[in-house]
Formats: structure tokens, sequence, C-alpha cells
């Protein structure tokens, strides 16, 4: 049977973006800016390049300004118009030319939880989740890599990096059956979070996921899992035991802008790329270096 194609993307933006606090209080956390874009406008960009025709965004309380970045703003297109600065104005509508929808998730209660909101918006199509804390960049769309997996396999994919042994208690670990290629493996198992030294491989779940629609049944009738949450792992596990999973080591640099640390090296190697600020960051990042070694030395 002919697979459907994958047309749909799914992203959970309910989260209260504590880790940057003071900062999310009252802006969401996908609107902090990597350079002069906010990071879920790369997540959206990526959904596009890789042929999704529609977005469904889970948003929460507080994040509104999501929903009016991706709205047309009549004043400031005229106004930029009058004065004739048409490069600004492609910017301004490029993040409105999009078929986004939204829809609210009442209670943080798990990742789990907020894809369950988009059951109605997907129906019985396969439908991608991107995850706003990773972004990445490839030749390829990472996202158009996942659904040129589901085409060969008809079953759901998720994107996997290696990484090393001390971060594997940072991300959900899966645990392979066997290869199908170097790429492409069978998952006999999850493991989320697994403690120091007990994870079964060091591939780590990254943000992107290829579900075909069953995950549903199991995220309906999933139960509360760590943190008393809806834990997406959790029903995965379940629909691989109906319904085989594979995970897909996907190309490209993935850059982690959930934890400051990573948000600080994501802005500064944008930057760097970028020919209008390239030269002008490298030499203050090494006047700063300078400065800094100075003070060492003293």
């Amino acid at each position: 049977m002919e697979s459907k194609r994958v047309k749909k993307a799914v992203i959970p933006a309910a989260g209260l973006g504590t880790r940057f606090l003071p900062a999310t209080k009252a802006m969401p956390k996908e609107m902090l800016p990597i350079v002069d874009k906010p990071t879920i406008q790369y997540i959206i960009e990526e959904a596009v390049e890789s042929g999704i025709e529609d977005i469904l965004i889970v948003t929460g309380k507080g994040k509104r300004a999501i929903e009016d970045h991706f709205d047309s703003v009549p004043e400031l297109e005229q106004i930029l118009i009058e004065k004739g600065k048409s490069e600004f104005l492609k910017l301004v509508e490029e993040t409105t030319n999009i078929n986004i929808h939204f829809i609210r998730q009442s209670k943080p209660m798990g990742l789990g939880h907020a894809v369950l909101q988009a059951k109605a918006f997907v129906g019985d199509e396969p439908f991608v989740v991107m995850l706003g804390d990773d972004i990445v960049q490839a030749e390829t769309p990472c996202t158009r890599q996942l659904i040129n997996q589901y085409e060969i396999t008809n079953s759901s994919i998720i994107g996997v990096q290696p990484v090393s042994d001390e971060e594997t208690q940072r991300y959900g670990i899966v645990d392979l059956s066997s290869s199908v290629s170097e790429t492409l493996h069978k998952v006999k198992s999850f493991v989320e979070k697994p403690v120091p030294g007990t994870a079964p491989s060091n591939l780590a779940i990254l943000g992107r996921y290829l579900f075909t629609p069953e995950i549903f049944k199991y995220l309906e009738t999933q139960e509360p899992g760590a943190g008393n949450e809806i834990q997406l792992t959790d029903a995965i596990t379940r629909l691989n035991e109906m319904q085989r999973v594979f995970a897909y080591e996907f190309n490209g640099k993935r850059y982690d802008v959930g934890e400051k640390l990573g948000f600080i090296r994501t802005t500064l190697e944008f930057a760097l790329k970028r020919e209008d600020l390239g030269d002008d960051v490298h030499k203050l990042m090494i006047e700063l270096l300078e400065n800094r070694l100075s003070l060492i030395e003293k």
C-alpha cells in the first residue's frame, strides 16, 4: 500500500522556559532571538523547506507573542513601503505567508500531552513533531531526511545522533535491536534519561520525530510517567510493541538552544556566518578574549 504524503507538522511550544528566567517571565522562550530571528522561526523554516504544508503550534498561557509574530502587521508593512525599505518588508512578509494554526495546551502535562492536542489537526495522516530546543543546519533539512526514510519504511521514524557518554543522562536514548543500514536502525526500546553508565547506546533522540497516526491511540491511554507527566517516549515504546519504529541518524549540525551555554554558542556561530556581521563579530570576540586574558594575567 502506498504511504500517505507527510504534509503536517506539530511544534510543541507550551513550555515555561524556566531555564531562561527572568527573560521568559513575559516573553516565550521560543521568541528569544538567535541574532535577529526568533528560535521558533528556524523550526518553521525547516518545516517549509521540507515540504510541510500545514503547521500546528501547541502553545500555552503567555505565548501570544508567537501568534503575533506570524500574523500580518498592516501598519508596519505600510510604513516600510512608504519608506522604501523593501528588504525589511520582505523579512516581515516571510513570517506571514505560511499556513500556521494554533491550539492551547490548557495544563502543563508533558510533551506527550502536548502532541495529543494535535489529534484532530492530524486526522489519519502521518505527521512530524519538531521541538524548538533543537535547531539543525543540514544540506537536506532534517525533517526532509525523516520524510525520505518514511517513504521507504512506511513506519514511524525517530531522529537521533550520537552524544558523549557523559551526555546520555540528558536525553531519551534508543536501545537498538538491529540495523537496516549504517544510519537506519530498528529499535528494541527507549530509555528516558538513563542513569550514568547504564545507557544501552549513545544514540540520543534529538527533537525530530515522524509518527504514523497510531501514536494517538497510545497517547490517549498513556499513564503519567516521570514528573507525573504524559511522556512521549513512553507512548513510543508502546507503539513499538505493535508497530515497528525506526531510529534514523540524521545528517547535519544540531544546535541546542534549550540551555544557556548552547544558546550563546549558537548565537555566536550564526553571527560569525553572517556576511553582514561575521567579520565584525570575529574582531569583537578576539577583543573580548584579549581583555579577559589581560584581566587574568593581572
